[in-house]
């Protein structure tokens, strides 16, 4: 919720925040008002933020059932993001909205989004200058999400699938990518590293678990050529995710004739601790860790994953999965999820939660704009660019918790330098956190596992 842009709800539970970049869109004469700020910025790049709306929809289509009164929070975090999207699409077939604000204007400035006085350029894709891989995020996400609303507000499903058709076949039909078309409102803060294709699978993937139309699935399957073994997941590549979730329905394909299943048991043998062919590494405090800053983001999405599959695993037959000599059974997938999740909640050398609010030590200074500075409703005086420089330098704690934000992590040796100038440390993100609410909605109902 401390993410949230534009005119917040009564429901809103951070009273720290306000109404903030409500005439987002007026440069294009659009209305962009709304959606999330991704990290400790006050940018709205769409691109992981398709991503995080996609994981909270998954989160709920997997383990909707076991979250209780949750399941409404969670509800209203996924509409805060489609509602977003079903004003960033409204110009399909012509154009879809990519990012709003500019990056250097803004990271030039320590400002609370309440007094943004940066650039808020729309930046945007066309049939001229396509961004395949941003819309078909963009269509997973709506196609994931329609899924999460279909017993709850079946009208507001069925607009949202049909909306997600008609931006996937906007990618489909237009193709390139959107590092060309965006260009440096993108890069180097998110850029496509590996193409659009990863994107274009995961859309289609979704739409084919939504409608079940066969076109979806024969889409898949003819592109499957392009599906690789891999443990990347997250906002930037979606091979993991694609793997994982077609393949539960091919596990039991008597053909072998696709990749997802064989795929995703590597995913399993790669991750986990004990494997002989793992490929990731882990630090003495038992943290799985990747190549890259904001090491949490890969924890938290591959421990989703391996929950998901562990499950999936389970169902069929329990099936087990062989890492050269070592046999693996759904639990012993389960277990490693519930090492990193509990390593993240504190369980580890420091005896640090990485998830703000939780528990009596955790990050106090954190990278994030809004958290560090006066709420406006306590200060309502308007905070310059400048004048914001002496929050980002205080010594204190910040004085706004960000509850329930996860930090991107200690450093490979479990250390952790709490200061708002670690970035890659101590800044939150919503793609960080979107799927540790699959993960702990998991654990929190299996009481064996705790």
């Amino acid at each position: 919720m401390g993410q949230r842009s534009g005119k917040l709800p009564p429901s809103q539970r951070l009273k720290w925040r306000n109404d903030s970049a409500l005439h987002d869109g007026s440069d294009i004469k659009m209305d962009m008002v709304g959606g999330y700020y991704d990290a400790g910025d006050n940018v709205k790049f769409h691109f992981p933020m398709a991503f995080t709306t996609t994981m909270l929809a998954w989160s709920v289509v997997e383990f909707g059932d076991l979250m209780g009164p949750d399941l409404q929070h969670a509800l209203e975090a996924i509409k805060w993001g489609t509602d977003y999207f079903l004003k960033a699409t409204n110009g399909v077939p012509n154009i879809v909205v990519g990012q709003v604000g500019d990056p250097y204007s803004d990271h030039g400035c320590w400002e609370r989004p309440e007094d943004m006085e940066t650039l808020r350029t729309t930046y945007y894709i066309t049939v001229e200058k396509p961004g395949s891989e941003l819309a078909y995020e963009i269509a997973a996400a709506l196609a994931a999400s329609s899924m999460a609303f279909k017993g709850v507000d079946a009208a507001y499903s069925s607009s949202l699938l049909d909306k997600a058709k008609q931006v996937f076949d906007f990618a489909n039909k237009y193709r390139g990518s959107y590092n060309d078309s965006i260009g440096q409102g993108a890069c180097p803060f998110y850029c496509d590293h590996n193409g659009y294709m990863d994107e274009l699978l995961w859309g289609a993937a979704w739409l084919y678990k939504a409608t079940k139309v066969p076109d979806y699935w024969n889409f898949v399957k003819s592109n499957s050529k392009f599906v690789s073994y891999s443990t990347d997941f997250g906002w930037d590549s979606k091979y993991a995710g694609v793997n994982i979730l077609v393949s539960k329905w091919v596990m039991n394909d008597p053909s072998g004739a696709n990749p997802f299943v064989r795929n995703a048991d590597n995913f399993v043998c790669s991750v986990l601790p004990d494997s002989p062919t793992k490929s990731v590494s882990f630090s003495q405090g038992g943290l799985l860790f990747k190549a890259g800053s904001s090491n949490l983001q890969h924890v938290t999405a591959l421990s989703f994953l391996s929950i998901v599959y562990s499950r999936y695993m389970k169902s069929a037959n329990n099936k087990v999965v062989h890492c050269g000599n070592v046999e693996v059974h759904h639990s012993k997938v389960i277990k490693f999820a519930k090492s990193q999740v509990d390593y993240v909640l504190g369980s580890n050398p420091l005896g640090m939660s990485y998830m703000v609010g939780y528990g009596k030590k955790f990050p106090q200074k954190i990278h994030h704009r809004g958290s560090t500075m006066p709420s406006i409703n306590q200060y309502s005086q308007l905070i310059t660019c400048r004048e914001g420089q002496s929050y980002l330098q205080s010594p204190n704690p910040n004085p706004n918790i960000l509850i329930g934000a996860v930090v991107g992590g200690p450093a490979q040796d479990d250390s952790f330098l709490d200061s708002r100038f670690n970035v890659s440390q101590s800044e939150p993100a919503t793609y960080i956190n979107a799927p540790f609410v699959g993960a702990l909605a998991y654990f929190k109902a299996h009481s064996q596992f705790r």
